[in-house]
């Protein structure tokens, strides 16, 4: 517990600075997404905290060092989506199983940025991992995810 103001009495706040949470930026563009809807890791190699040292920012990858419930949430900005693809897909993959979010852009024109965001609270067993991908279909080989402080993945375990 944490004596907010010194008196000698705890509000009630309690900090746990090994609970695993981390947060990082795209750092590493992933250009011209395929169009033929494979998945796509997004860079997200730029860590802006990482609380328990279990974010491997190179392979833009958080893998749970217990088993739980986590919390993971990814919002992604990206640049000329195009308007004749059958579908965008963004994923947050786990071990366990994947977390999509699917649009049909039905746009009448190609689009300059899109921000997309998806959140799952995850179950996890102890080493497994969990990612962010992006993908399409069709269309135009043209969408990128630039690199940005508009764009993140962070997590948390929740309990």
């Amino acid at each position: 517990y944490v004596d907010e103001d010194g008196d000698g009495y705890f509000a009630g706040t309690v900090t746990m600075p090994n609970q695993p949470a981390f947060s990082a930026q795209v750092g590493t563009a992933t250009t011209n997404v395929p169009d033929d809807a494979s998945r796509n890791t997004v860079g997200f190699t730029t860590e802006i905290f990482d609380q328990n040292s279990d974010y491997n920012a190179s392979a833009s990858t958080f893998t749970a060092p217990v088993t739980g419930k986590y919390q993971l949430n990814a919002l992604l900005y990206v640049n000329d989506s195009d308007a004749s693809c059958t579908y965008i897909r963004v994923e947050i993959r786990t071990s366990n199983r994947d977390y999509t979010y699917i649009i049909e852009p039905n746009y009448s024109a190609d689009r300059v940025r899109d921000q997309f965001s998806l959140s799952a609270l995850a179950d996890m067993d102890a080493g497994d991992t969990a990612l962010v991908d992006i993908g399409q279909f069709e269309g135009a080989a043209q969408m990128d995810v630039p690199i940005s402080a508009q764009s993140n993945f962070s997590g948390f375990l929740a309990c």
